[in-house]
């Protein structure tokens, strides 16, 4: 008889922790559909293709918050000092549209560039990377007096 209590008792105890289990993903998955969702417009990625060293390029990022809160960017960071990004301080409301504006100065920057700006928002993932990319060809180096004059 004791062995039947026990079993009855386990057996109940295991069926009381799946409920748990279940109502609790699904409160999880409750609170994460209701988080600011960051839906970009276009891509993550801008190829600006080929440069001349020393040129700016500028591209912008547009977004909208396909969430039920407000979209908050708490703060944007790039791979090199070379790379600025500019974004909204205020909270985005839900289905509205922002964007991003990346500048990338290519002085001292000659080849293949591949920049990463990271977004940190408060969505799910916690961060969104964007890249710029592009080849910047190197700039004609100045003919200096006194080697133009030895060549003669």
């Amino acid at each position: 008889m004791k062995k039947i209590a026990l079993f009855a008792f386990l057996g109940l105890a295991v069926a009381f922790s799946g409920c748990s289990k279940n109502e609790k993903s699904g409160e999880e998955k409750q609170a994460n559909s209701k988080l600011p969702v960051f839906a970009l417009i276009d891509s993550t990625e801008y190829d600006f293709g080929t440069i001349q060293e020393g040129a700016i390029v500028e591209h912008e990022f547009k977004f909208r918050n396909d969430g039920e809160y407000p979209l908050i960017l708490n703060n944007i960071s790039s791979s090199c000092g070379c790379t600025t990004p500019e974004w909204p301080k205020d909270p985005i409301g839900p289905k509205e549209t922002s964007s991003i504006k990346v500048r990338f100065d290519s002085k001292h920057k000659a080849g293949p560039q591949v920049k990463t700006i990271t977004v940190y928002a408060n969505t799910e993932p916690a961060n969104i990377e964007l890249r710029l990319k592009g080849i910047v060809n190197a700039a004609p180096q100045p003919v200096d007096a006194d080697s133009a004059t030895a060549k003669k």
